[in-house]
């Protein structure tokens, strides 16, 4: 059993009405919803403690004690990347050094704390039309992909194209292809010190993308791989 805690910015759903009448109590509740699955879902392999966080709160939700508690921390932000304190990012940083997981969503690839991990631009092309969505399984053999069919269909959803100005994944789950011909790396694993951080490309406010089965699927999936393991013990500096 894992420490998740969700972060989301909490803001378009407040602000504007086409996204609070997708996600009426939050990105980040539906998100959480997910994770904890339904009835045929529930086991003990998701049986996670989870809390959620927003960028409004005092700290914006992370001040160190939760930080220090979390295990696998999920990130979805839009429109106030540049808002989020650099404290709360140097913390983050140093928590998936030392082993927490990190789990960015959709928008997310700008990030503060994702942009200093991967220390790159993180820039992409974009497109809002409603565009079909397919997502190949290009690694039918990792963790993330467990119990997925050979691909995931959104019927509707924001572009995203190559290319995508991040560094070659450790391992590449997910290839999508869009109805305009684009292509984009939408699932990103990497290993940053101790810590695992899987990026995952779909989840546009205006889309109920976070209701879809095989997205919470691999969301509840991303979370069993990016929780820290024991490992064995790792000793810096002068030995006698």
């Amino acid at each position: 059993m894992a420490n998740v805690t969700i972060w989301n910015e909490y803001r378009h759903e407040r602000e504007d009405d086409d996204v609070a009448a997708v996600y009426p109590d939050g990105i980040h509740e539906t998100i959480a919803d997910g994770l904890a699955g339904d009835e045929t879902d529930r086991d003990e392999s998701h049986g996670h403690d989870i809390r959620t966080a927003t960028l409004d709160e005092p700290t914006h939700g992370l001040p160190d004690d939760v930080l220090e508690s979390t295990d696998v921390l999920l990130w979805w932000g839009h429109e106030a990347h540049d808002e989020v304190s650099e404290a709360v990012v140097d913390r983050v940083q140093q928590r998936v050094l030392e082993g927490m997981g990190l789990i960015v969503l959709h928008s997310g690839h700008y990030a503060n704390p994702f942009k200093r991990l991967m220390g790159t631009s993180c820039s992409l092309q974009y497109r809002e039309d409603g565009a079909t969505e397919r997502l190949w399984v290009v690694d039918p053999g990792h963790p993330i992909a467990d119990g997925l069919g050979e691909s995931i269909e959104l019927q509707q959803t924001e572009m995203y194209g190559e290319p995508f100005d991040v560094p070659e994944p450790d391992r590449l789950v997910f290839v999508s292809w869009f109805e305009g011909g684009e292509v984009f790396r939408s699932g990103c694993c990497y290993r940053r010190g101790s810590g695992r951080i899987f990026y995952f490309r779909p989840g546009h406010e205006t889309y109920p993308i976070y209701e879809n089965a095989d997205v919470r699927r691999v969301l509840r999936n991303a979370v069993d791989w990016a929780a820290p393991t024991e490992g064995a013990p790792r000793t810096f500096g002068e030995r006698e």
